[in-house]
């Protein structure tokens, strides 16, 4: 059960009530993530700024969806998990390499790389190196692209752990 409740546009206050409004007037119906953040207009403005400027990211996407698998496994947000694994597949990503992200890991040498160093960025980014960075340029990674890694691996710290906090799970989600 959610611990949380979920807002609309006429339940929430000030600078939610208008973020929420945008939002249902553009997209019509609005998931239980984002309703629910609105409580707090900080972290709902937050969250969707960070969303629109990773939609602007170069990483791949199908790769982006892998990092977010890895991710969600360690961090535990089983409806943020179910969310990338949906994207992960609509974007044509085997279940192998669903599997393989699950693991945080991939067939091809390069994405398993950037998912290594999503998941480093994720539990211990002191652990980086000169020599992984380098290890990325050579599979064709651009600075942009390595850069944005963070971003990606940010906005699922963001999204699990809100939704953890909330008490929001692929059981009890109403919305899209």
């Amino acid at each position: 059960m959610p611990r949380l409740t979920r807002l609309t546009p006429d339940t929430a206050a000030g600078a939610s009530r208008g973020l929420l409004a945008d939002l249902v007037s553009r997209h019509g119906e609005i998931g239980d993530m984002v309703s629910t953040m609105a409580h707090s207009p900080a972290v709902l403005d937050g969250y969707l700024r960070l969303s629109r400027a990773m939609g602007r990211a170069k990483l791949d996407r199908r790769i982006s969806e892998r990092i977010s698998i890895a991710v969600q496994v360690l961090q535990g947000c089983g409806l943020c998990l179910d969310a990338h694994m949906r994207a992960a597949r609509a974007l044509g990503v085997d279940e192998e390499e669903i599997e393989r992200a699950r693991a945080g890991t991939s067939a091809d040498p390069a994405t398993a790389a950037i998912v290594t160093l999503a998941l480093q960025i994720y539990r211990e980014p002191t652990s980086i190196t000169d020599e992984q960075v380098t290890a990325l340029r050579e599979h064709g990674y651009s600075d942009r692209v390595i850069a944005d890694v963070v971003g990606v691996v940010a906005l699922n710290i963001l999204t699990g752990a809100f939704n953890l906090l909330a008490g929001l799970t692929p059981e009890n989600e109403t919305g899209a």
